[in-house]
């Protein structure tokens, strides 16, 4: 059976080739966030007890490429994602995991422009357990949200605290919240937990396929294995879904 070519199929092709140009055009003027290597978590290693050691860190200067934020909102979101999950005795916080990447990575992809979320009408009121259900895209959300925190990465710590509880009952930091939990613990393939922190601050070991010859090898005794990315556990170049046009 010989398939009909659909009429709108050149079109779309076109848009594809346009998405493209604008992004390449985009890539040549974009942004940059300067940070420290030990800012994006160097090499850490914990303990069962939870007590972390830096083995190695490295604080020569490291330019990463924004794909959604200016330098500036790049910086804000930092520092509000580290107040929202912070360093302690306990570990590395947003900061060091590199959520601020994770996040613009997001927003520049299909997440960002709402491309898998059902936004036309007609609409239907939905319980507040379902979620946000405004017509707002995740990129007009923090456009919009991150006007009321200019200057906000200059702010002390106690004062940046009094500002994110001002705008606490808000989507944009309910989305900010969300996104600063998930660029902690996602894969780092995503952008954020660099360096597997967030995976080594709970114990997680990343999506093995089998942990057989651990359980053989350790069997009776207090064992925590060494995380593994997706692209390390498959051994395959994993594509992100951002980076899908």
């Amino acid at each position: 059976m010989i398939r009909r070519r659909s009429v709108a199929e050149p079109l779309l092709r076109m848009y594809r080739v346009f998405a493209l140009s604008v992004t390449l055009s985009r890539m040549r003027r974009r942004h940059f966030l300067t940070l420290s290597a030990a800012t994006l978590g160097g090499v850490l290693v914990y303990s069962l007890d939870r007590k972390a050691s830096l083995l190695t860190a490295q604080h020569k200067p490291i330019r990463l490429a924004l794909r959604f934020f200016t330098e500036t909102e790049a910086l804000i979101v930092a520092a509000a994602a580290s107040r929202i999950f912070p360093s302690d005795e306990s570990g590395p916080g947003a900061r060091e995991a590199g959520v601020a990447i994770f996040i613009d990575r997001q927003l520049a992809g299909s997440y960002g422009r709402d491309r898998f979320r059902y936004t036309q009408p007609p609409f239907e009121d939905a319980p507040r357990e379902l979620g946000y259900q405004g017509s707002a895209t995740p990129r007009q959300i923090y456009r919009e949200g991150l006007k009321a925190l200019q200057g906000f990465h200059l702010l002390a710590p106690a004062a940046q605290d009094e500002a994110l509880h001002e705008i606490e009952s808000t989507i944009f930091f309910s989305l900010l919240r969300q996104n600063t939990i998930e660029g902690m613990f996602c894969d780092p393939l995503h952008g954020g937990n660099a360096g597997m922190v967030g995976w080594q601050l709970v114990g997680f070991p990343g999506p093995r396929m089998s942990n057989f010859d651990e359980i053989e090898k350790y069997y009776g005794k207090a064992f925590r294995p060494k995380p593994a990315s997706l692209r390390q556990a498959t051994g395959a170049k994993v594509r992100p879904s951002e980076d899908e046009q």
